[in-house]
């Protein structure tokens, strides 16, 4: 399961690094980076 969700976020990650700038990148990284984080670890953030 943590496999293909590092995979979906890896795959959400490139999309924003291509399409967003600047600041915007930044928090779309963020972002994805946390829903990641709070699915792989169960919501123990």
């Amino acid at each position: 399961m943590e496999i293909v969700t590092i995979i979906v976020a890896l795959i959400a990650i490139f999309i924003a690094w291509k399409l967003f700038k600047g600041v915007v990148k930044t928090v779309a990284l963020l972002v994805i980076l946390a829903i990641v984080a709070v699915v792989v670890f169960g919501g123990v953030l």
